[in-house]
């Protein structure tokens, strides 16, 4: 099996996954995507970048993935028409998911990553989590979140997150399986985290 090059980072909202993201790329000096995801997948589709950046909140009925993933960004978005602004948005990006993964070693957060380079055998896949309290904190001081019922806002944006991930992949956000990694981060912290899945990518073939 191929060394793991490729890192997908899934992550409970306020849990650092991001920033771990961030870190990790910036230590192995591989691109690290997020947003950079966003600019790429409205330069390539020719789609307002604003509608990508709801991402993660919105899902559509009547969408079939198997037969809408043989679209690619090579041909003219009209071929999809007969999908919805949703299920076209999802596709885009799942192939610009796709088009970053072949170029080489990087580090992708979110965008059901995970599940859209699932084939690949040189990708990591890991899931970051953490305590209530200290996702709340995280979310306020990092993500500005208002403070007035955080613990209602954290919640609600993960089952957005559980939501849009469950409907495109019809897999369980968050569970085991579908990781090769799980850490908790109240447990870690964030640069331990980052030295865990540093370590398995620098000294070890799964």
């Amino acid at each position: 099996m191929k060394k793991k090059t490729i890192i997908t980072i899934s992550r409970q909202f306020g849990s650092g996954g991001r920033e771990i993201g961030k870190k990790l790329a910036e230590q192995l000096n591989i691109p690290f995507y997020d947003k950079e995801l966003i600019e790429i997948a409205a330069k390539e589709s020719g789609m307002d970048k604003e509608l990508f950046e709801e991402e993660g909140t919105r899902t559509s009925r009547g969408f079939h993935l198997l037969g809408a993933l043989g679209y690619s960004l090579g041909g003219p978005l009209s071929t999809m028409t007969e999908l919805s602004l949703n299920d076209r948005l999802f596709i885009v990006q799942s192939e610009v998911v796709k088009q970053v993964a072949d170029q080489g070693a990087c580090v992708i957060v979110g965008r059901c990553a995970d599940y859209v380079l699932n084939d690949r055998d040189d990708v990591l896949h890991v899931f970051i989590h953490a305590d209530m309290e200290d996702r709340k904190e995280r979310a306020i001081h990092s993500y500005e979140v208002d403070e007035r019922d955080i613990e209602s806002s954290v919640r609600k944006i993960d089952k957005r997150r559980s939501n849009y991930y469950e409907y495109y992949t019809d897999r369980k956000w968050g569970a085991a399986d579908n990781y090769d990694i799980s850490i908790n981060t109240s447990t870690f912290g964030i640069d331990r985290s980052v030295a865990i899945i540093k370590d398995v990518i620098e000294n070890k073939e799964l």
